[in-house]
């Protein structure tokens, strides 16, 4: 019987495109490529959100390699500008709420940095949740089991009583080792069957 409904943040609670928010901005594929790899593709950004740099450091290390690689203005700007892209996926915090009001157990599991978890924790569904787990304080980034394991023993939730939800299937492997019951994030509507395949009705 599952009780526990745990989702990532990024891709499923909001929105999370950095590709095509960068390929909207500049609108050339190379641009494109060479500002993601020197930003949210970034050895820094995977430090950032396992909690092992500031955002400082983070910004001023990806300013530096952009300098060298002459994309200083293209990755100032996303720098300033990226938290833009983090809309709320309204449908998915309601299809939350109702689970919630149904008795569920709502978790979310996130790779994050510290700064980017404190700004979704003013939106409204963040009251749904009775905890979590981000990279950002576990220090180890989905899909290291450590992480997995850290939610199920900070929370003493039994495997077999928990469905997680991400939009990237490499996240949810270690989850299925540990006998946690996955669903990928692709459209609302699959969501919505596939929680119905576990017994689950929504609507």
């Amino acid at each position: 019987m599952y009780r526990n409904i745990i989702f990532d943040l990024g891709g499923v609670m909001v929105e999370w495109k950095p590709q095509d928010y960068l390929m909207e901005r500049f609108r050339n594929a190379i641009t494109e490529k060479h500002v993601y790899e020197l930003t949210f593709g970034s050895p820094e950004w995977k430090d950032l959100d396992a909690g092992k740099i500031s955002r400082f450091m983070a910004s001023k290390a990806m300013l530096e390699n952009a300098q060298a690689a002459g994309y200083a203005f293209e990755v100032q700007e996303v720098i300033d500008d990226w938290t833009t892209i983090l809309h709320t996926r309204y449908r998915v915090a309601e299809i939350a709420a109702r689970l919630k009001g149904r008795g569920f157990r709502i978790y979310y599991l996130s790779n994050i940095a510290s700064d980017t978890l404190l700004l979704l924790q003013r939106r409204s569904f963040w009251r749904l949740f009775d905890g979590g787990g981000a990279s950002c304080d576990v220090h180890v980034l989905k899909p290291y089991t450590k992480i997995y394991h850290k939610l199920l023993d900070t929370y003493e939730l039994d495997p077999k009583e928990c469905i997680f939800i991400d939009d990237d299937e490499e996240n949810m492997k270690p989850a299925f080792k540990l006998g946690i019951t996955c669903i990928p994030m692709r459209t609302i509507g699959s969501l919505i069957k596939n929680l119905a395949s576990c017994g689950i009705k929504v609507r």
